[in-house]
């Protein structure tokens, strides 16, 4: 797995890779909007992940996902905070998300 140095290095290279698709995370799912596509836990794969602190606030803290569902025929990036700044997620997005 490639290691990043910055959130933009990692975004951009995972961009490159194929990774196109810009994901939210809902509290139940993750969405693609320029599709329509709401995906539950079951529906994708968390491919790789990175995770960045901000060099002047230990709390500027963020986490990018490369996901992929085969079934949506998705390749998408998800970038989302961590520690006290993360999203609210169902216990099933927590268990999906935290095994990386």
């Amino acid at each position: 797995m490639p290691a990043y140095s910055t959130l933009s290095e990692a975004v951009n290279d995972l961009q490159r890779r194929g990774y196109t698709d810009d994901l939210t995370a809902a509290e139940e799912c993750l969405i693609c909007d320029a599709r329509g596509i709401h995906l539950d836990p079951a529906e994708f794969e968390i491919d790789e992940f990175h995770r960045f602190e901000g060099m002047s606030d230990p709390e500027d803290q963020s986490i990018v996902y490369a996901i992929s569902s085969r079934d949506h025929g998705i390749k998408g990036i998800l970038v989302n905070a961590y520690g006290p700044d993360a999203s609210p997620f169902t216990q099933e997005m927590v268990r999906k998300l935290a095994t990386h």
